[in-house]
Protein backbone atom coordinates (compact mmCIF):
# COMPACT_ATOMS: atom_id res chain seq x y z
CA UNK A 1 0.00 0.00 0.00
CA UNK A 2 1.52 2.76 -1.04
CA UNK A 3 -0.12 5.49 1.28
CA UNK A 4 -0.15 2.95 4.60
CA UNK A 5 -0.78 4.91 7.89
CA UNK A 6 -0.86 8.75 5.94
CA UNK A 7 -3.85 10.73 6.92
CA UNK A 8 -5.33 13.06 4.44
CA UNK A 9 -7.83 16.06 4.22
CA UNK A 10 -9.10 15.96 1.17
CA UNK A 11 -11.40 19.25 0.18
CA UNK A 12 -14.62 19.36 -1.67
CA UNK A 13 -15.10 15.69 -1.12
CA UNK A 14 -18.56 14.67 -1.37
CA UNK A 15 -18.47 13.67 -4.83
CA UNK A 16 -16.41 13.88 -8.53
CA UNK A 17 -12.65 13.98 -8.19
CA UNK A 18 -12.89 14.49 -4.47
CA UNK A 19 -15.02 11.38 -3.65
CA UNK A 20 -12.31 9.38 -6.71
CA UNK A 21 -9.53 10.37 -4.60
CA UNK A 22 -10.59 9.57 -1.30
CA UNK A 23 -11.81 6.11 -2.62
CA UNK A 24 -8.45 5.57 -4.49
CA UNK A 25 -6.28 7.18 -1.08
CA UNK A 26 -7.95 4.71 1.58
CA UNK A 27 -7.31 1.59 -0.91
CA UNK A 28 -3.46 2.80 -0.78
CA UNK A 29 -4.24 2.42 2.93
CA UNK A 30 -4.73 6.03 3.97
CA UNK A 31 -7.27 7.37 6.91
CA UNK A 32 -9.49 9.95 5.10
CA UNK A 33 -10.83 13.11 6.10
CA UNK A 34 -13.54 14.84 3.57
CA UNK A 35 -15.01 18.08 3.85
CA UNK A 36 -17.54 19.84 1.82
CA UNK A 37 -20.40 21.87 2.29
CA UNK A 38 -22.83 19.41 0.79
CA UNK A 39 -23.23 17.45 4.16
CA UNK A 40 -25.05 15.04 2.33
CA UNK A 41 -22.54 13.97 -0.45
CA UNK A 42 -19.56 14.33 2.14
CA UNK A 43 -21.27 11.71 4.73
CA UNK A 44 -21.89 9.47 1.35
CA UNK A 45 -18.10 9.41 0.30
CA UNK A 46 -17.17 8.96 4.07
CA UNK A 47 -19.66 5.79 4.16
CA UNK A 48 -18.24 4.25 0.86
CA UNK A 49 -15.10 4.53 2.57
CA UNK A 50 -15.95 2.53 5.28
CA UNK A 51 -18.04 0.41 3.97
CA UNK A 52 -14.95 -0.75 2.05
CA UNK A 53 -13.14 -1.15 4.68
CA UNK A 54 -11.45 1.76 4.81
CA UNK A 55 -11.42 4.44 8.04
CA UNK A 56 -13.13 8.04 6.80
CA UNK A 57 -14.35 11.06 8.64
CA UNK A 58 -16.60 13.52 7.62
CA UNK A 59 -16.27 16.85 8.71
CA UNK A 60 -18.65 19.80 6.90
CA UNK A 61 -17.50 23.40 5.82
CA UNK A 62 -16.80 25.75 3.72
CA UNK A 63 -12.87 26.19 2.18
CA UNK A 64 -13.40 30.62 2.50
CA UNK A 65 -13.98 29.99 6.27
CA UNK A 66 -11.34 30.26 8.51
CA UNK A 67 -12.67 28.35 11.77
CA UNK A 68 -14.74 26.04 9.96
CA UNK A 69 -11.24 24.56 8.67
CA UNK A 70 -9.05 24.90 11.57
CA UNK A 71 -12.48 22.83 13.03
CA UNK A 72 -11.95 20.27 9.95
CA UNK A 73 -7.97 20.30 10.53
CA UNK A 74 -8.13 19.53 14.46
CA UNK A 75 -10.91 16.63 13.83
CA UNK A 76 -8.24 15.14 11.76
CA UNK A 77 -5.79 14.99 13.99
CA UNK A 78 -7.79 14.24 17.25
CA UNK A 79 -9.25 11.26 15.25
CA UNK A 80 -5.75 10.38 13.69
CA UNK A 81 -3.08 11.82 15.66
CA UNK A 82 -1.31 13.56 12.16
CA UNK A 83 -2.47 15.18 8.85
CA UNK A 84 0.24 14.10 6.08
CA UNK A 85 -1.65 15.10 2.96
CA UNK A 86 -3.81 18.18 1.69
CA UNK A 87 -5.49 17.60 -1.54
CA UNK A 88 -6.87 20.88 -2.18
CA UNK A 89 -9.94 20.12 -4.34
CA UNK A 90 -12.99 22.49 -3.81
CA UNK A 91 -13.63 24.55 -6.68
CA UNK A 92 -16.45 26.55 -8.38
CA UNK A 93 -17.44 28.27 -11.39
CA UNK A 94 -19.81 31.37 -11.98
CA UNK A 95 -19.26 31.88 -15.55
CA UNK A 96 -20.07 35.55 -17.46
CA UNK A 97 -23.09 36.17 -19.26
CA UNK A 98 -20.75 36.66 -21.92
CA UNK A 99 -21.16 32.52 -22.52
CA UNK A 100 -24.35 33.23 -24.18
CA UNK A 101 -23.95 36.00 -26.43
CA UNK A 102 -21.82 36.18 -29.14
CA UNK A 103 -18.67 38.29 -28.88
CA UNK A 104 -19.18 38.93 -24.97
CA UNK A 105 -16.73 39.45 -22.97
CA UNK A 106 -15.61 39.86 -19.16
CA UNK A 107 -17.38 42.99 -18.89
CA UNK A 108 -20.39 41.48 -18.36
CA UNK A 109 -19.11 39.62 -15.45
CA UNK A 110 -20.55 40.83 -11.75
CA UNK A 111 -18.41 41.57 -9.40
CA UNK A 112 -20.40 38.60 -6.71
CA UNK A 113 -19.39 36.63 -9.76
CA UNK A 114 -15.49 37.45 -9.42
CA UNK A 115 -15.77 37.88 -5.67
CA UNK A 116 -17.44 34.61 -4.77
CA UNK A 117 -14.83 32.25 -8.07
CA UNK A 118 -12.02 33.48 -6.13
CA UNK A 119 -13.14 33.28 -2.58
CA UNK A 120 -13.44 29.80 -3.37
CA UNK A 121 -10.55 28.51 -5.83
CA UNK A 122 -8.05 30.88 -5.19
CA UNK A 123 -8.09 32.28 -1.16
CA UNK A 124 -9.57 28.73 0.06
CA UNK A 125 -6.39 27.41 -1.70
CA UNK A 126 -4.49 29.83 0.92
CA UNK A 127 -6.20 28.88 3.57
CA UNK A 128 -6.91 25.02 3.80
CA UNK A 129 -2.88 25.21 2.96
CA UNK A 130 -1.80 27.61 5.92
CA UNK A 131 -3.93 26.09 8.66
CA UNK A 132 -2.58 22.23 7.14
CA UNK A 133 0.57 23.55 7.71
CA UNK A 134 0.98 24.01 10.89
CA UNK A 135 0.57 20.75 11.81
CA UNK A 136 2.97 19.62 9.06
CA UNK A 137 5.92 22.09 10.40
CA UNK A 138 5.33 20.35 13.76
CA UNK A 139 5.89 16.35 11.56
CA UNK A 140 8.52 17.82 9.60
CA UNK A 141 6.44 15.85 6.83
CA UNK A 142 3.67 17.01 4.71
CA UNK A 143 2.51 16.60 0.93
CA UNK A 144 0.35 19.28 -0.14
CA UNK A 145 -1.66 19.02 -3.70
CA UNK A 146 -3.75 22.20 -4.91
CA UNK A 147 -6.04 22.13 -8.36
CA UNK A 148 -5.65 24.42 -11.34
CA UNK A 149 -7.55 23.96 -14.60
CA UNK A 150 -6.95 24.15 -18.50
CA UNK A 151 -8.82 27.05 -17.67
CA UNK A 152 -5.97 28.61 -16.15
CA UNK A 153 -4.36 29.14 -19.74
CA UNK A 154 -7.45 31.78 -20.36
CA UNK A 155 -11.24 31.23 -21.45
CA UNK A 156 -13.76 33.28 -22.92
CA UNK A 157 -16.64 33.94 -20.36
CA UNK A 158 -14.17 32.51 -17.21
CA UNK A 159 -12.40 35.91 -16.48
CA UNK A 160 -12.81 35.00 -12.90
CA UNK A 161 -12.11 31.64 -13.41
CA UNK A 162 -9.36 31.83 -15.02
CA UNK A 163 -7.81 34.11 -13.16
CA UNK A 164 -8.02 32.37 -9.93
CA UNK A 165 -6.84 28.74 -11.63
CA UNK A 166 -3.66 30.65 -12.98
CA UNK A 167 -3.27 32.42 -8.98
CA UNK A 168 -3.52 28.46 -7.66
CA UNK A 169 0.12 27.89 -9.82
CA UNK A 170 1.37 31.11 -8.38
CA UNK A 171 0.91 30.33 -4.78
CA UNK A 172 2.03 26.74 -5.19
CA UNK A 173 5.54 27.52 -7.07
CA UNK A 174 5.45 30.29 -3.81
CA UNK A 175 4.58 27.72 -1.22
CA UNK A 176 6.82 24.77 -2.50
CA UNK A 177 9.77 27.60 -2.24
CA UNK A 178 8.71 28.35 1.44
CA UNK A 179 8.17 25.26 2.99
CA UNK A 180 10.28 23.08 1.46
CA UNK A 181 12.83 23.38 4.55
CA UNK A 182 9.84 21.44 6.47
CA UNK A 183 10.08 18.70 4.15
CA UNK A 184 6.67 19.77 2.97
CA UNK A 185 6.24 19.23 -0.99
CA UNK A 186 3.44 21.73 -2.41
CA UNK A 187 2.20 20.44 -6.32
CA UNK A 188 -0.70 21.11 -8.33
CA UNK A 189 -2.76 19.13 -10.77
CA UNK A 190 -4.71 20.92 -13.46
CA UNK A 191 -7.21 18.46 -14.69
CA UNK A 192 -8.91 19.64 -18.43
CA UNK A 193 -12.65 18.46 -19.10
CA UNK A 194 -13.60 15.73 -16.49
CA UNK A 195 -17.11 13.83 -15.92
CA UNK A 196 -18.45 15.87 -12.69
CA UNK A 197 -21.01 18.00 -11.70
CA UNK A 198 -19.73 20.85 -12.72
CA UNK A 199 -19.74 19.53 -16.43
CA UNK A 200 -22.56 17.47 -15.98
CA UNK A 201 -24.98 20.35 -17.24
CA UNK A 202 -23.00 21.11 -20.42
CA UNK A 203 -25.30 21.43 -23.52
CA UNK A 204 -24.57 18.87 -25.93
CA UNK A 205 -23.16 21.30 -29.30
CA UNK A 206 -20.37 22.87 -26.26
CA UNK A 207 -19.77 19.18 -25.45
CA UNK A 208 -19.29 18.13 -28.92
CA UNK A 209 -17.16 21.18 -29.55
CA UNK A 210 -14.62 20.53 -26.47
CA UNK A 211 -14.73 17.14 -27.57
CA UNK A 212 -12.86 18.03 -30.75
CA UNK A 213 -10.36 19.88 -29.11
CA UNK A 214 -9.18 17.19 -26.94
CA UNK A 215 -6.64 15.11 -29.38
CA UNK A 216 -7.76 11.71 -27.22
CA UNK A 217 -11.29 12.88 -27.91
CA UNK A 218 -12.72 12.08 -24.44
CA UNK A 219 -13.28 13.73 -21.06
CA UNK A 220 -11.47 12.58 -18.35
CA UNK A 221 -12.97 9.90 -15.51
CA UNK A 222 -12.28 11.38 -11.73
CA UNK A 223 -10.11 8.69 -10.77
CA UNK A 224 -7.89 9.59 -13.44
CA UNK A 225 -7.11 12.99 -11.89
CA UNK A 226 -7.21 10.76 -8.90
CA UNK A 227 -4.10 8.98 -10.14
CA UNK A 228 -2.38 12.07 -10.62
CA UNK A 229 -3.10 13.04 -6.94
CA UNK A 230 -1.87 9.76 -5.95
CA UNK A 231 1.86 10.13 -7.39
CA UNK A 232 1.97 13.57 -5.81
CA UNK A 233 1.44 12.11 -2.34
CA UNK A 234 3.11 8.73 -2.65
CA UNK A 235 7.03 8.37 -2.31
CA UNK A 236 7.48 7.89 -5.75
CA UNK A 237 7.09 11.89 -5.83
CA UNK A 238 9.39 12.66 -3.08
CA UNK A 239 12.08 15.22 -4.72
CA UNK A 240 9.38 17.03 -7.01
CA UNK A 241 7.92 19.68 -5.55
CA UNK A 242 6.59 23.16 -7.52
CA UNK A 243 5.35 21.40 -10.26
CA UNK A 244 1.95 21.66 -12.17
CA UNK A 245 1.34 18.61 -14.11
CA UNK A 246 -1.58 19.06 -16.60
CA UNK A 247 -3.98 16.01 -16.88
CA UNK A 248 -5.93 17.43 -20.09
CA UNK A 249 -5.83 14.41 -22.65
CA UNK A 250 -3.61 16.34 -24.66
CA UNK A 251 -5.05 19.70 -25.21
CA UNK A 252 -2.53 22.17 -23.68
CA UNK A 253 -0.07 20.81 -26.02
CA UNK A 254 -1.62 22.69 -28.89
CA UNK A 255 -2.06 26.38 -26.61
Amino acid sequence: MRLKDKVALITGGAGGIGRATALRFAKEGACIVVTDMDEAGLNETAKLVNDGGGKAVAVAGSVTNRADMQKVVDAAVSNFKRLDILINNAGINKDALAVRVKDGDVKMMSDDQWDAVMNVNLKGTFICAQIVSVQMMSQKFGRIVNTSSIGSQGNIGQANYAASKAGVIGLTKTLALEWARFNITVNCVAPGATKTKMTAGMPENVLQSVLKKIPLRRMAEPDEIASAHLFFVSDDASYVTGQVLFVDGGITVGI
